[in-house]
């Protein structure tokens, strides 16, 4: 949390009702499954599709580009807005495949909270641990959901035991799991003090939610076989002496979690962990920006470019640019300063999202996520406010750790390659750097599934079958120092030189050698793996 103060005024009590999370979780842990419920629930659909149905009919919602409906994986971040009770989820779906996780990392800037979800048979995973790091650099407050109670799962104890080691924060269990694998039938609700069993006929739905007085409650013994209800009341005594008791003010901080227990393709445990993001999740935060932070309740209007998504409509070849609305309430015609251009923009069709349907968004609050169609005006990084030059801060671009050469298939549309690749780049997809030597492009990517991606992407939406080939270089770095050293260090090597879509200067390497001689033979230049988003 950046501000947990006391002395914040309130907030006016649409943006205090606001909830904007993501949900992050290693591959397969049911994070895709978990959203499909969560927009159940919150009525936005019907009926939840799983991730592998057969048929267009139940494809999942929030899963819009062929690919991932192909493959049953997610690798762009979505944003969704519902209704639940009295509040508003704004919810950003996030890859789960590390080979997106700069998508991921940016996508962790625009939300207040994280809800984490682990499988129950395997625990902490390698995934789950890269992005419970980047929240824990950003201070964000996490719920967690193990998933999976329904299959063979790990003993609950051991479970908690590797959160609290692996990730070094407090664990408190908000529900306890009754039986696990078959003979899971549901959890006792620890802070409503509740019964709740699990429905297997009918998995959109929970079979029933019975109140109780304490574990010592006669009427436990008519829903829980014996052997069952023993191993709870066992498990609860002992959980309720080893484990913290849930500090809200704890969650708010990031030093603490609480862990709800359940399976989302049951849809159990689902509307537990909901009523939680509401009762303990964050209202929408101060952000950080230069040249100062900007407060939610701040009458006047500003937000920021998180991802931009191009061709979600292939048909009109639109790019829309996500934005966390950081203060205000902003309503639709709207004229908003683009901060870095000093251009006014009217943002006239601004639109919701529902996973792939849109609709046209007449307002917004600070904490929602809308979208604005564009031609390439708006890039990530970019503030848009109501005149007040402000920008929105640590938005990072990461250097990527593959680098391939890339051709058109026919030599006569390279000119088309080009246009791709830059809309590619503008989405932060891709980075895509012109050699000072030579001709084509080389194109560089954090994970090698992004190049099947891309060559996917091409000939899908431009009718342009690409080859991509193996690069002379390994990585890249961008060159920072004052303009008059950069220049000279950019003639002295040449060879190594290329710029990317911004026009920054780029150093190409073959060997950590050459990155070390930099350092040796220039010390009024630097080599950055990282360059903050829009600094121009």
């Amino acid at each position: 949390m950046l501000d947990t103060a006391s002395n914040r005024p309130d907030l006016p009590a649409e943006i205090a009702r606001r909830r904007t999370f993501a949900i992050i979780s290693h591959p397969d842990a049911g994070k895709t499954t978990l959203t499909e419920k969560f927009l159940l629930f919150g009525g936005a659909i019907q009926m939840a599709g799983q991730v592998r149905a057969k048929g267009e009919a139940r494809r999942t919602r929030s899963d819009f580009m062929q690919m991932e409906k192909d493959r049953g994986i997610s690798v762009s971040a979505s944003a969704m807005s519902f209704d639940f009770k009295n509040f508003r989820y704004n919810l950003v779906d996030t890859p789960g495949h590390s080979d997106f996780s700069e998508d991921t990392y940016r996508t962790l800037t625009a939300v207040d909270a994280a809800v984490m979800v682990i499988d129950g048979a395997k625990g902490v995973e390698s995934q789950t641990q890269k992005l419970f790091e980047v929240c824990r650099m950003r201070d964000l407050p996490i719920l967690t959901f193990c998933n999976k109670m329904d299959r063979e799962s790990r003993d609950t104890f051991d479970i908690i035991d590797e959160i609290q080691e692996n990730l070094a924060i407090d664990v408190s269990p908000a529900s306890w799991p009754i039986g696990v694998g078959s003979e899971f039938m549901g959890c006792y609700d620890m802070l409503r003090d509740r019964l709740e069993l699990m429905d297997r006929a009918d998995r959109n739905k929970v079979a029933a939610s019975i109140e109780i007085n304490g574990l010592d409650d006669p009427a436990l013994a008519e829903h829980v076989p014996a052997h069952l209800l023993e191993k709870l009341i066992e498990e609860v005594e002992m959980a309720r002496e080893l484990l913290p008791t849930l500090d809200p003010q704890s969650v708010l901080e990031g030093h603490m979690t609480p862990i709800w227990f359940g399976s989302a393709i049951n849809s159990f445990g689902v509307k537990e962990l909901m009523d939680g993001i509401g009762t303990y999740g964050p209202e929408p935060q101060v952000q950080r920006a230069s040249p100062r932070e900007i407060s939610p309740e701040e009458t006047k209007v500003t937000g920021f470019v998180f991802k931009v998504q191009a061709n979600m409509d292939p048909k009109h070849r639109d790019r829309v640019a996500f934005v966390r609305l950081a203060s205000g309430h902003f309503k639709r015609g709207m004229k908003l300063t683009h901060v870095r251009t000093k251009k006014p923009m009217a943002i006239s069709n601004p639109v919701l999202f529902l996973a792939s349907d849109r609709e046209l968004a007449e307002e917004g609050w600070a904490g929602d996520i809308i979208g604005i169609p564009n031609h390439g005006q708006l890039r990530i990084g970019d503030t848009l406010t109501e005149g007040e030059a402000l920008r929105v801060t640590g938005i990072p671009s990461f250097a990527p750790e593959l680098l391939q050469g890339v051709r058109a298939g026919d030599p006569m549309k390279a000119k088309h390659l080009e246009k791709a690749l830059m809309q590619f780049a503008e989405e932060g997809a891709a980075k895509v750097f012109k050699p000072s030597f030579g001709s084509g492009f080389i194109v560089g990517v954090v994970g090698a599934l992004q190049f099947e991606v891309l060559a996917s992407r091409i000939e899908l939406e431009y009718g342009l079958p690409v080859r991509f080939d193996q690069s002379q270089f390994t990585s890249a770095r961008w060159v920072l120092g004052q303009k008059a050293a950069v220049d000279k260090f950019a003639e002295a090597n040449k060879q190594h030189i290329a710029t990317d879509n911004d026009g920054d200067v780029v150093y190409l390497t073959r060997l950590q050698w050459d990155i070390d001689r930099v350092a040796r033979d220039y010390p009024d230049v630097t080599l950055s793996a990282t360059k903050e988003m829009m600094l121009q």
